[in-house]
């Protein structure tokens, strides 16, 4: 996205036809160039595009005494459709900046030198007080004497909410290193280091590894329904099947061990008169 394209288009339509020299006081006095993202050196180069494009028309030329002639420019209707999809984008863009300090710890941790981390971390935490009370001062000053509007001053304090959430991450994050650094060295490793030994400690077996004998369970071990027997397991099929057998068959499946009395079809067989 285009920011300096939108700086320029957004002062020309809210504050009237300027040349480029007034635009580029008005980034330098707001210091958009640090926090918006916004070209300041490019400024006078998007006018001369955006001419040729058609999103705005050179009114006329000024000059003041021995001063430069400077060119005064105007918004057309062109660039006021041009500075509407702009600003649409640029407010609905939920996408956050690069994070070179969450880049640094999340994949070096605390260094090689924890000490020299905390001196680093500490003058990171002074830098953002001190910028915090620079703006909030700033922004009373230029409300109070009308320099800025209040929708302007709600912005500014948009940046000092970003700042403070900023100092209590700081606090979190020595109580984090402090805990740390009294538990266990594996919890000073960082985050794709954990996740590399937990790979590793939960590596699969190969599939056609074969567990030994001893790793087998027992018939002890098995769970009730793993002991019934095998007949219990039997189809109805085969129940049938057993139902069907002669009566003779029966018997002789019923006859006690180490009895010789045959069975009572023969004796009756026997007894017969000759």
């Amino acid at each position: 996205m285009n920011l300096t394209r939108l700086m320029v288009l957004g002062t020309l339509a809210s504050h009237g036809p300027q040349h480029g020299h007034q635009i580029r006081r008005t980034a330098e006095v707001t210091n958009v160039g640090e926090w918006g993202g916004v070209s300041v050196g490019a400024l006078y180069r998007e006018l001369k595009v955006m001419a040729g494009e058609g999103l705005v028309s050179e009114l006329r030329t000024e000059q003041v005494g021995r001063r430069p002639a400077r060119t005064v420019y105007a918004v057309t209707d062109q660039g006021r459709v041009e500075l509407s999809m702009l600003r649409e984008r640029a407010i609905r863009d939920l996408r956050p900046g690069p994070d070179p300090i969450g880049v640094a710890l999340t994949f070096s941790g605390l260094g090689d030198d924890p000490e020299e981390l905390a001196s680093w971390m500490a003058a990171r935490r002074d830098m953002l007080a001190v910028g915090l009370r620079e703006i909030s001062a700033d922004r009373e000053r230029l409300l109070a004497k009308g320099y800025i509007t209040p929708l302007v001053a709600t912005v500014m304090r948009r940046s000092e909410l970003m700042i403070e959430g900023e100092l209590r991450w700081h606090e979190e994050f020595s109580q984090v290193v402090s805990q740390a650094s009294a538990g266990p060295p594996a919890a000073l490793t960082t985050g794709a280091e954990n996740g590399a030994v937990q790979a590793g400690r939960h590596r699969p077996e190969p599939p056609d590894k074969a567990a030994p004998a001893s790793a087998r369970p027992s018939s002890a071990e098995l769970p009730a329904s793993a002991e019934q027997p095998a007949s219990a397991e039997q189809p109805a099929g085969a129940k049938a099947a057993g139902a069907e057998q002669p009566a003779g068959a029966k018997a002789a499946r019923a006859k006690p061990a180490g009895s010789s009395q045959p069975p009572a079809s023969h004796q009756t067989s026997n007894s017969r008169p000759g």
